[in-house]
């Protein structure tokens, strides 16, 4: 199977449109992977076909919070156009005039009073966002094109008017080619949620063990550096964001950084992707590779490592995006120094530096299946909470005990 970070480069620049308080564009979460068309079924040897409207069912086991309490918002995009989902099921513009006389507008649909809520989610992408207790508070602003759009929730900007909402999302892609969606942790981790994929196949993602969101607040606080990350009872926010407000270390990789940059002076450092074996070695001032293409790479900092930018950035070219992806999760799991064949494949070998993203290792060990998405190249080597299909048939987002 293809990995997923040689498939959709794009997904870290498209996150990084929702960050802060900016217009954000929540761009197609997971756009619809390549070679879709090697999924074999009974039609004639032609790959199945997603449906238009797909079911989508809320399952609230929270156990802390009743129905009523539960807030649900669909916003995205489709045709290039802001769009949000009506409890009807339909899509409709974000619009100027929705803003309410506090200045937001109210999106929320509200849950069943009872059980499961049943709705319809029509082609598009976007999030699921869900807020326990208070609403959010979404603005309606002007784009710089003049067009209508909606000011995200940034649960890591303290000045945010969303702060101290209990919030959280998952992220999705609907359309034609089918639905590729996650529990994503890249900014933060809130709400416990668990997504369940039926059609071709019955796939789950995202649930934690029992107890999992104490321990991710638990571990996290545990580590020196990382502590301030731990917002009350609330959320943890993700290094980078952290980093970004001041509240965490700006060189805390360096020394890391130097070590690898160290080793791979004197020997090669071997990165595999579908393009073939990349072979590098540190020339000067830079990480240079031979093979497939030549491309090369400057010493990255702190921050480059946590959002897999600047230095790491990764162009959906093939050739740089797939190596940067792999040296950008070798870093966070703190696996280039002991493993000069990336990337490393085997979870026992991540996060066995004391310099290492200790927000990602504590998501990791909360889950189920051992998968999440702690930064942006998670998907390395098929560790993220991500799942797919090409003819669903249903979806649920399950918010899970606390």
């Amino acid at each position: 199977m293809t990995p997923r970070h040689q498939r959709d480069l794009s997904r870290r620049k498209l996150l990084a449109a929702l960050a802060g308080t900016a217009v954000a564009v929540p761009a197609a979460a997971m756009g619809a992977p390549h070679a879709l068309a090697t999924v074999a079924s009974d039609n004639g040897g032609a790959a199945p076909r997603a449906a238009g409207a797909l079911p989508l069912t809320i399952v609230n086991r929270t156990g802390s919070f009743a129905n009523s309490s539960v807030h649900l918002y669909i916003v995205g995009n489709e045709d290039g156009k802001q769009v949000r989902v009506t409890s009807e099921g339909t899509l409709a513009p974000i619009s100027l005039a929705d803003n309410g006389a506090d200045g937001f507008t109210d999106y929320a649909i509200a849950l069943s009073g009872s059980g499961e809520t049943r709705l319809s989610l029509p082609y598009m992408s976007g999030r699921i966002y869900v807020a326990l207790g208070d609403k959010l508070k979404l603005k309606a602003v002007a784009d710089g094109n003049g067009n209508a759009a909606l000011q995200y929730p940034a649960g890591w900007v303290e000045s945010d008017p969303n702060y101290r909402v209990l919030h959280d999302c998952a992220e999705f892609t609907h359309n034609s080619a089918g639905m590729f969606c996650n529990t994503t942790m890249v900014d933060m981790f809130s709400v416990p949620l668990s997504i369940r994929l039926t059609g071709t196949k019955d796939q789950t993602t995202g649930t934690l063990r029992d107890g999992g969101r104490a321990r991710v607040f638990a571990a996290v606080k545990s580590v020196p550096e990382f502590e301030r990350l731990v917002v009350d009872d609330l959320r943890v926010i993700a290094p980078g964001h952290g980093l970004d407000a001041g509240i965490f270390a700006e060189d805390y990789f360096a020394p890391y950084i130097d070590e690898v940059w160290s080793t791979y002076t004197g020997k090669d450092l071997t990165v595999t992707t579908n393009a073939g074996a990349f072979t590098g070695r540190v020339r000067g001032d830079k990480l240079t590779f031979t093979g497939p293409a030549s491309v090369s790479f400057s010493k990255p900092s702190t921050r480059d490592v946590f959002f897999c930018d600047g230095s790491l950035a990764a162009p959906n070219d093939g050739t740089t995006g797939p190596v940067a992806a792999v040296l950008g999760a070798g870093f966070n799991r703190s696996t280039l120094v002991n493993d000069s064949a990336q990337p490393t494949t085997d979870p026992a070998a991540f996060y066995g530096s004391a310099l290492a993203n200790h927000y990602a290792k504590a998501i990791h060990a909360a889950t189920e299946d051992g998968k999440a998405y702690g930064f942006a190249f998670d998907d390395v080597a098929d560790f993220a909470s991500y799942i797919q299909d090409t003819a669903p048939t249903g979806i649920n987002l399950t918010l899970t005990p606390f």
